[in-house]
């Protein structure tokens, strides 16, 4: 059947036209398009041209895919598509051109997209797949409505190799809307500190930190040896922590210079109950209370921002540095764990600590002049069970 026409009045979906050959060139010319799909490599004219007039169009008559142009302000947008699977299953597959990316059009293109698959083509589930680290893909589905079902390990095609993939889907009658939470990252300011996202420049700092011999002995989980690809990792870990809803990690940086001291956030978020909290410092950072300052940001926007009732910190039984930052903060000792945690050298017991909403609310009334310890004092700041 040919393609139809289909609007929502902001954007249109159509069959891909001879003049939209120079935008379809644009589009996988574009290093983004190239890095994430697998558009030829050089690709030319005859590339696009053989696309719109060719693929396109027979992919129509045999029912094996269904791609649609997609338009804004007039002008061409991209092209997505539904891949026939049988047995009433669709792949999705978008792509967007360069100069809409940001507007919101292609997310409202795909949502047309999925209500005519559903509705008129009587798909039963759409699965949404994309490379590992495609996270503009990711966030598009997010919103969808899809799931994350999982990691498809070397098993997506890409120029002559298998990569790590992930996959979700979408059923009929699901709503097209998130499913949990994707977590914002704001920026923070307070005492003397800008608590900020990490970024890539942010990687060298990283990798000093996380050498060092007192990280490495508190935080016995953390990659030995580290260098920059554990760093970058560990960047593609904070993401995934916030896609999923789980929590959130800050640089901590030089309110001048914006150089990296430390490391702090929040995990094991449960939305209205808890979350915990983890740290550690870079070694020129120690010893000027940067990280009690930092934990005290931290710790007063999960109970004043997120809402929560309690807030949890741990650290090993010998590791002064990291529980002096907490006291400090007045979180409560309420035990000790046998065994609960794994330094470098083997399992140790680890500390428990939390505090309420209503005793954080009772010391912050008492405590809006106090000015927090200082942490010169300890061998160190790594705590936290997890890294």
């Amino acid at each position: 059947m040919p393609a139809p026409t289909l609007t929502d009045g902001s954007v249109t979906m159509r069959a891909l036209l001879g003049s939209d050959v120079e935008g379809v060139l644009e589009q996988c010319t574009d290093p983004l398009s190239q890095r994430w799909t697998q558009v030829p490599i050089p690709y030319y004219l005859d590339d696009a041209r053989s696309f719109v007039t060719g693929h396109a169009p027979h992919a129509w008559e045999s029912g094996e895919e269904w791609i649609f142009a997609v338009e804004s302000l007039g002008r061409y947008a991209g092209n997505i598509a539904l891949r026939d699977e049988g047995v009433g299953r669709a792949e999705i597959a978008f792509g967007s051109h360069p100069w809409v990316r940001g507007t919101g059009a292609m997310d409202r293109a795909l949502r047309l997209l999925l209500r005519w698959g559903f509705h008129e083509q009587e798909v039963n589930t759409v699965i949404w797949r994309a490379q590992v680290g495609n996270w503009a893909s990711r966030k598009v589905a997010w919103r969808l409505g899809f799931t994350f079902d999982g990691l498809l390990r070397h098993s997506l095609p890409h120029r002559g190799e298998l990569l790590d993939g992930w996959l979700g889907t979408l059923r009929r009658h699901e709503p097209l809307e998130p499913r949990r939470p994707w977590l914002d990252i704001p920026v923070l300011a307070g005492d003397g500190l800008r608590l900020r996202p990490f970024t890539q420049s942010d990687v060298p700092r990283i990798v000093e930190a996380c050498r060092d011999s007192r990280t490495q002995q508190w935080l016995g989980r953390m990659p030995s040896p580290y260098g920059e690809d554990e760093a970058r990792s560990y960047l593609e870990h904070l993401t995934g922590q916030r896609a999923t809803g789980g929590g959130v990690t800050w640089a901590v940086a030089d309110a001048v210079d914006d150089r990296l001291l430390a490391s702090v956030g929040f995990f094991d978020y449960e939305p209205g109950v808890e979350c915990e909290i983890g740290y550690w410092t870079h070694p020129d950072a120690r010893g000027g209370g940067v990280m009690t300052r930092a934990f005290a940001v931290v710790m007063r926007y999960c109970f004043e921002q997120l809402k929560v009732n309690r807030v949890k910190a741990f650290a090993a039984v010998d590791n002064a540095g990291s529980r002096h930052v907490i006291e400090a903060n007045g979180l409560i000792h309420t035990g000790v764990e046998r065994r609960g945690t794994e330094v470098r050298s083997g399992l140790a017991d680890v500390a428990l600590y939390d505090v309420l909403a209503k005793e954080y609310a009772a010391r912050a009334a008492t405590t809006t002049t106090r000015k927090p310890a200082s942490d010169s004092a300890a061998p160190t700041s790594a705590g936290a069970r997890k890294p």
